[in-house]
């Protein structure tokens, strides 16, 4: 027995058909329009306001709602800017009339002809000219129900962008603020630029890489994991000030605030220290905030955050002992951490690195606690190779990051530029990688310490990452609903 779908696809086959038949075609390759919806209904209370006659206009979009009505028909188009009411009319059309005995929702019409009111009160366009422009061959996502698969949405974002206009507007947003961010950097004399997403070493992160071959070359070679070696090595060559947003690659799980490749600003500055970038950071967030939203108070899981600087300095040490009741100096190697956190409930082992296990902390304890804008400031040396130590502790580094509504969105340092130590922060990062195979660790990159030894001047860096940022000024709480295409599972899969 046929399926009720079958029977749609079937109907919309014959309709196509049909058209064709009638040497009317389903797909034609332009349509000039003079207005979209949203400036035709501007054009409208325009003339509306001076006391004239609605304007003529040629609207197109996709049909959202079609009601017949015997003579006289209405029907919804919708584009990127909104929808607009076609109230079509038998004696203004005359045999083209019975296009619409072809026409399903989903298919893209353009229409022409004056605006007016209805009595209803509704702005509408009296269509003198209709002309298909694309036969949907499948049925839009039922509106009522919408698409309730959260997996099909994220899979097929097209049906979701048809049926949630709401993800219109998230999505509009994200491009005001990457717009805002780029105008922010470009105003202090920042360049933006591009650095390879191709490297020989997947360094600069502690993140486990995507391998591919260049088979030109013969050799593996890996997506980034981030961009910061190579824009340190346009501050060596005299380039002071430096930007680059881009993808990044992280071979990594996928939950609310993950995703395997993910957009990133990272910015460096030379002459500046990690106090000059947490300024900047918390001018720079309020300041987009202001611009895409409105206003520098937003709603994000029922807590209004106040993103107006200046934000709290919190010691990482601190905030341990404070929020986890663990003092890190009291635990200076792996085994006894790992020998206190068991204690408190926390799960660790003797396979884990000091580094990793405070990390553990911090995200247990520390982050969930950090709802308004703060910086958690000066890290140890085991979870920062690439910062530079503090002049009054050595063990801890010049690094911040910056957290709201309990999750991080930013991370800077003042950068390590003595090659000798650097060599050696990363030489441990390799012997850690041995002694913890499971872990992330940095990597080794001979080039970049080549560089180094030609001098860098004192640079403040900066990572952020846009999505969580885009997230937290959208009020999403998952990064997959302010990516187009975040990772997906395959039709079929479930979780292990």
């Amino acid at each position: 027995m046929p399926q009720r779908g079958d029977e749609l696809l079937a109907s919309r086959r014959a309709k196509l058909e049909r058209l064709r038949q009638r040497d009317i075609d389903p797909y034609p390759a332009r349509f000039h329009r003079t207005h979209t919806t949203a400036e035709a209904a501007r054009a409208f209370t325009d003339a509306e306001a001076a006391g004239g006659d609605g304007p003529a206009a040629t609207v197109a979009g996709r049909i959202v709602r079609l009601r017949r009505m015997g003579k006289a028909s209405f029907a919804d188009v919708e584009d990127s800017e909104g929808r607009l009411q076609l109230f079509i009319r038998s004696d203004a059309l005359g045999d083209d009339y019975t296009l619409l005995d072809d026409l399903d929702l989903g298919d893209f019409a353009g229409a022409s002809g004056t605006l007016l009111r209805t009595k209803m009160g509704e702005i509408s366009l009296a269509v003198e000219g209709l002309t298909l422009l694309a036969k949907a061959l499948r049925p839009p996502p039922e509106k009522f129900h919408g698409l309730r698969d959260v997996e099909q949405r994220y899979r097929q974002r097209y049906l979701d962008l048809i049926s949630n206009r709401e993800v219109h507007e998230t999505m509009r947003a994200r491009s005001r603020i990457i717009s805002a961010i780029r105008a922010f950097f470009d105003a202090r004399g920042f360049l933006e630029v591009d650095t390879p997403v191709l490297v020989p070493v997947p360094a600069g992160a502690m993140a486990q890489p995507f391998v591919t071959r260049h088979h030109a070359l013969d050799r593996e070679i890996y997506l980034r994991i981030a961009t910061e070696l190579y824009l340190k090595r346009l501050i060596v060559g005299g380039m002071d000030k430096v930007y680059e947003i881009g993808r990044v690659f992280r071979n990594e799980g996928i939950d609310a605030s993950h995703n395997p490749e993910f957009t990133s600003l990272e910015s460096y500055e030379a002459y500046a220290d990690y106090n000059d970038v947490m300024r900047l950071v918390e001018t720079l967030v309020p300041q987009v905030a202001l611009e895409v939203t409105g206003g520098t108070n937003i709603e994000y899981g029922g807590e209004v955050i106040r993103l107006t600087g200046p934000w709290p300095r919190i010691s990482l040490h601190d905030a341990i002992e404070q929020y986890a009741g663990v003092n890190l100096d009291d635990h200076p190697d792996a085994a006894s951490l790992a020998d206190r956190m068991r204690a408190i409930g926390v799960a660790a082992t003797y396979a884990e690195s000091r580094g990793r296990l405070i990390d553990k902390l911090v995200g247990t304890f520390v982050e969930p606690k950090l709802v308004q804008p703060s910086f958690l400031v000066d890290y140890p040396v085991e979870m920062s190779p690439l910062a530079k130590a503090s002049p009054d502790n050595p063990t801890y580094t010049e690094r911040f990051e910056a957290f709201a509504a309990g999750m991080e969105i930013a991370n800077s340092f003042t950068e390590l530029n003595d090659p000798d130590v650097q060599r050696e922060r990363l030489a441990e990062q390799e012997e850690l990688r041995k002694q913890y195979q499971g872990e992330d660790l940095d990597r080794m990159d001979e080039d970049f310490l080549v560089s180094l030894e030609h001098g860098m001047p004192p640079t403040g860096g900066l990572g952020i990452g846009i999505d969580r940022l885009v997230m937290l000024l959208t009020g999403q709480t998952t990064i997959r609903d302010v990516m187009l295409f975040p990772q997906v599972r395959h039709m079929g899969e479930t979780d292990a």
